[in-house]
């Protein structure tokens, strides 16, 4: 149930749909970190190559392009590695997408406790309790 949000800026003459960063998004959050497509919110945002400035430099003058990329997971659910993978996998995939990035291109993983964050009204940590509580059908015939 992660939320992830993404501010990019590309430098192709064709840059790519906010659907397909969408896509691209999702698809390795899924992958990488087995977060469930059907509960990931993705806000896409597009930002100016002459409004967005790295190492005090345009990246419309550097003729590159760039993402922010800011993902929300619940703590303690992904190993470092993990997220390790996510990090250099989100790099190498907006590169393709965007065109050559700038090296300040970011991942932000946010780990946030269970009790501190949810959708639909509920936490991450009152889901978890409701699904341990839960008794199989078969355990109450006996």
């Amino acid at each position: 149930m992660p939320l992830i949000t993404v501010q990019y800026s590309s430098t192709n003459d064709v840059p790519p749909s906010k659907a397909e960063i969408a896509a691209a998004v999702s698809e390795l959050s899924s992958k990488i970190l087995q977060k469930d497509p059907k509960v990931t919110a993705i806000i896409v945002q597009t930002v100016e190559a002459s409004d967005w400035f790295a190492g005090g430099r345009s990246l419309a003058e550097q003729k590159l392009a760039s993402v922010w990329l800011d993902i929300h997971i619940t703590d303690g659910t992904n190993t470092k590695d993990e997220k390790a993978e996510f990090v250099a996998a989100t790099f190498k995939r907006f590169g393709e997408l965007l065109g050559p990035l700038h090296t300040e291109s970011y991942v932000h993983v946010h780990e946030v406790r269970a009790d501190a964050y949810g959708f639909g009204g509920l936490t991450q940590e009152r889901r978890y309790i409701a699904k341990k509580l839960w008794i199989p059908p078969y355990q109450l015939a006996v």
